[in-house]
């Protein structure tokens, strides 16, 4: 149909929520999504493989019950505990390797086509997970393993109260002293899966918002100091080539993240529902994006483009309508301007393309209940117009 990038959410398994941006893993891939009968060899991946094999197989014979509630010898990682488990943790390792083959035929198939895929790195990872359970150090635990404050953002565009998301915080300086392993593995798993990874959450390298544990939402959260041009430094260099990285650096922003962002060359993002406002120096405006920027009508956080607009006010209404050409709808014409304006790329949500209301919208941030269940039948793909002009992608050296 013309298109030559491939956005997707985390293939990580999701939570009991079905949100992929709390999983158990910061590596392994949900085996629910595909299945193969052979079996690829992933020897780059000891680091991670074994940690998770014996995670799902414990978590399997302990009911479900997350890590901190198993008994104290397979909480606290004892050896002799742990053997006891290893044959069942084969089947999950097995069970990888399936997975890995299949996506490997997947990723060498959109490769042959000029299709470049976008995989996505959340910033955190659930407290209940194969990582914080084989390295406790590297989060912010108190010695019973639980935390006192979770991740989460301000009040902001999304939510009136802030959104506490409840994933633990990373002890930073417990990664600095084992010089950034952790991340380095995490980057070259996502490398090896993705032509291009999104760093979600790109805010919380420079800093993070932290949520008292208890409190109901995140109001009383504080900023803590990230790692910053230390951890970027660490994770770009074990990336090998340019424009492989690209920075989520939506919502309240300030401008020594985007300094951070640009200093290292990477491109950020733009969205075009968060444009019209009406204030003048909008960057999310289509007069004002950036070459350096990946331009979105809206992501898996925002409505749908026609829910956005039957939602908006007149005025914001009218300085759409500005932009309209004669006869042409908003969806479409978000779609066209996002693909005319100076971007570097242009993501545009399927659901967009479907021309779909607000009942497909995939998340709404701050709640739990209803998201992430949206999916569509393969004959609606013949409802999606051809692209009418030759897409650039700028992190795609194959064929166009």
């Amino acid at each position: 149909m013309g298109f030559n990038a491939w956005q997707m959410l985390p293939l990580t398994p999701p939570d009991k929520h079905g949100s992929p941006y709390a999983s158990p893993t910061a590596f392994a891939i949900w085996s629910e999504l595909m299945r193969e009968e052979s079996l690829a060899e992933m020897p780059e991946d000891g680091y991670w493989l074994d940690d998770w094999g014996l995670y799902a197989a414990i978590k399997e014979a302990n009911d479900g019950r997350p890590w901190f509630e198993w008994p104290a010898p397979l909480r606290d990682r004892d050896p002799e505990a742990l053997a006891a488990h290893r044959s069942r943790a084969a089947h999950h390792i097995k069970e990888q390797q399936q997975v890995q083959h299949a996506w490997n035929q997947l990723l060498e198939e959109a490769r042959a086509k000029g299709v470049s895929l976008i995989g996505d790195v959340p910033m955190f990872v659930s407290h209940d997970s194969a990582d914080v359970w084989a390295h406790r150090s590297l989060f912010q635990l108190n010695e019973g393993g639980m935390p006192e404050v979770v991740a989460g953002v301000p009040p902001d565009y999304f939510s009136e109260g802030g959104q506490k998301w409840g994933t633990v915080l990373y002890d930073w300086e417990a990664h600095r002293s084992e010089n950034w392993r952790w991340w380095k593995e995490r980057m070259k798993r996502m490398l090896r899966l993705f032509d291009v990874v999104r760093i979600d959450h790109f805010r919380g390298i420079h800093s993070n918002w932290a949520v008292p544990f208890d409190d109901e939402d995140a109001r009383l959260g504080a900023w803590q100091e990230g790692p910053a041009e230390e951890l970027l430094e660490a994770i770009l260099g074990v990336v090998d080539g340019p424009h492989r990285v690209v920075a989520e650096d939506l919502g309240i922003i300030p401008p020594e993240v985007i300094d951070l962002r640009r200093r290292f060359k990477l491109p950020g993002m733009a969205v075009l529902h968060f444009g019209f406002d009406g204030e003048k120096t909008n960057p999310h405006h289509p007069s004002t994006i950036s070459s350096d920027q990946v331009v979105y009508t809206g992501t898996h956080d925002n409505n749908t483009t026609r829910g956005w607009w039957e939602a908006q006010n007149e005025a914001t209404q009218a300085r759409v309508n500005a932009l309209l050409e004669p006869d042409e709808d908003p969806v479409s014409g978000l779609i066209r301007l996002s693909i005319e304006s100076p971007a570097m790329l242009t993501i545009l949500p399927l659901q967009d393309l479907l021309g779909l209301d607000e009942a497909a919208r995939m998340n709404t941030p701050g709640t739990f209940e209803g998201n992430w269940q949206w999916s569509f039948e393969w004959n609606a793909l013949d409802e999606v117009k051809k692209m009418n002009r030759e897409p650039h992608n700028p992190f795609f050296d194959g064929p166009s």
